[in-house]
């Protein structure tokens, strides 16, 4: 299977089908595929690659001059490119393999120490890996090749670090192999999208290829990235051939191009694609040595110093409330912000941003997250992020109020809970109400982003109250208060009663968060 010229990328064509696409088909038809029909952290492996082809094809574009006109030339170039590369994007056979490497052998030498193709997908529960989304169990799976190809892709760029298989990569012991010769359990390192659970984000278009185009980033904001050490080539046109190949490891881990389709792991399917090597390749360093273009930065004040992170994603807060950094646009290493994509938008134009991650917690994965927010162009601006800032405070301080109100209720009931013996169960009966106000929140997100964008924004906490969202925020306050807090008895009615009293109660400024 060769994945230039085969289909095997899920896609949502403008007719309203679903069928594969090959990468040849993303840059030729481009315009007429509506979608990818993927999973949050395979669009993001996706793009990354489409994306990698795109500015090997283009050799750039170096500024914004050159961007702005390398929509009409990338069918003509993909094509070319991926015609010369071909060779590089067979999935199995004698040569070049994609993303694969050769001269891997088993420390046994007898092929014994293969493992199934499913651990390629995180998602699966194979061998040790938790029965989280796939109930099916087991090890002996078959798959098609179309699948073990999005597998493969996914798994190098978001592969969680942990114990991991050994083995000799030409002749050399995989890294990681602290005991070698012995052929005890290696360690790694997690792969380069997934550190800190970080939140990837995209600007999306009509079409795939539109879509494309608006996330290539100039060779001037690239360059700027912290860590980046220049422009670099994809990997498959400088393949590591071994654990001690600098040049080719240096050009992987250090360029932006080459770090877009990362070679964690080294891995070789085994004919029949049911088994595979599987060790650990190169390292990956991340935040604060490293930070992906499509990652975003802000400044948490941690003991009273202000300190940068990665706006990470999370199961507890969804990623609306994370909008107001997302949309900062980066102009340099030392900046904070969003996506580098972000830097191809002007004007005050509304546009669509896409926002994914896999969460995980160390070496296990906990869940995937995704949304699609219509923003609006005042966003991009330092009064637009200040203004939906303050209508998420007005959100938290009502969330605030509700845990408030919850206690009230519990303490009318003669049910302290802010007992010391209480107080796990008082942080699982507000988290409860929280959930519930938050789920009710976020689906009023347009009435946010609408005010935001208003030609008369919220100023003020009065004018954020009487909004929309203001409104809203405060239902969905009451509707989760109602739900945590039973009024079945005389004297539930009296505690209910007395909660509310404190959850309708106004403050002149936000509860600090």
């Amino acid at each position: 299977m060769n994945l230039s010229t085969d289909p095997w990328i899920p896609a949502l064509w403008n007719d309203g089908g679903t069928r594969p696409a090959s990468l040849l088909d993303l840059f030729v038809q481009g315009h007429e595929i509506r979608d990818l029909a993927v999973r949050p952290h395979e669009r993001v492996a996706l793009l990354r690659l489409a994306m990698c082809i795109a500015h090997a094809a283009l050799n750039g574009p170096n500024d914004r001059d050159e961007w702005a006109t390398s929509l009409e030339r990338l069918p003509s170039v993909a094509k070319e490119y991926l015609n010369t590369w071909r060779g590089a994007f067979e999935l199995f056979g004698v040569g070049p393999r994609f993303l694969q490497v050769s001269n891997l052998v088993d420390t046994k030498g007898d092929g014994g120490d293969a493992t199934p193709v499913s651990k390629l997908d995180v998602a699966l529960a194979t061998g040790n890996n938790p029965t989280l989304f796939d109930n099916s169990g087991g090890s002996e799976r078959a798959f098609a090749p179309a699948q073990l190809a999005l597998m493969l892709l996914t798994f190098q760029a978001y592969s969680p670090g942990g114990t991991i298989g050994v083995a000799l990569w030409n002749n050399k012991p995989t890294p990681g192999w602290k005991a070698y010769p012995k052929p005890a359990p290696g360690q790694s390192n997690h792969a380069p999208c997934l550190p800190f659970s970080m939140l990837h984000a995209f600007v999306r278009a009509s079409d795939f290829l539109s879509t494309l185009h608006l996330n290539l980033v100039t060779r001037d904001d690239a360059t700027q990235l912290p860590g980046i050490r220049g422009w670099g080539l994809p990997v498959w046109q400088q393949m590591p051939s071994s654990p001690d190949d600098g040049d080719a490891i240096a050009n992987a881990t250090t360029t932006y191009i080459g770090r877009l389709v990362p070679l964690t792991r080294a891995v070789r399917l085994c004919e029949g694609g049911q088994s595979q090597l599987l060790a650990n390749a190169l390292d990956y360093p991340s935040w604060p040595e490293f930070r992906e273009g499509s990652a975003s930065v802000r400044v948490r004040v941690v003991k009273g110093q202000p300190e940068r992170f990665v706006v990470a994603a999370s199961l507890e807060k969804a990623p609306w409330r994370e909008l107001n950094a997302i949309t900062i646009k980066t102009v340099s290493a030392t900046d904070n912000g969003g996506p580098l994509a972000l830097n191809n938008l002007s004007g005050a134009v509304a546009f669509d941003l896409w926002v994914g991650a896999l969460v995980a917690d160390k070496a296990k994965v906990l869940d995937t997250v995704e949304a699609v927010y219509h923003i609006p162009g005042v966003m991009l601006q330092t009064a637009g992020q200040q203004c939906y800032e303050n209508g998420i405070k007005l959100a938290e301080n009502e969330a605030w109020k509700l845990g408030r109100a919850v206690s009230a209720y519990h303490a009318e009931l003669g049910d302290s809970l802010d007992r010391p013996e209480a107080r796990a169960r008082r942080d699982q009966l507000r988290a409860k109400a929280a959930f519930q106000f938050w789920t009710q929140a976020e689906r009023n997100v347009p009435l946010l982003l609408a005010s935001v964008g208003s030609p008369a924004p919220p100023s003020n906490l009065q004018s954020w109250q009487q909004s929309g969202w203001g409104k809203a925020a405060v239902e969905a306050a009451q509707e989760a208060y109602g739900l945590a807090c039973p009024r079945q008895t005389a004297r539930q009615m009296q505690a209910f009663v007395k909660g509310l009293s404190s959850l309708s109660s106004h403050r002149e400024n936000n509860h600090p968060v």
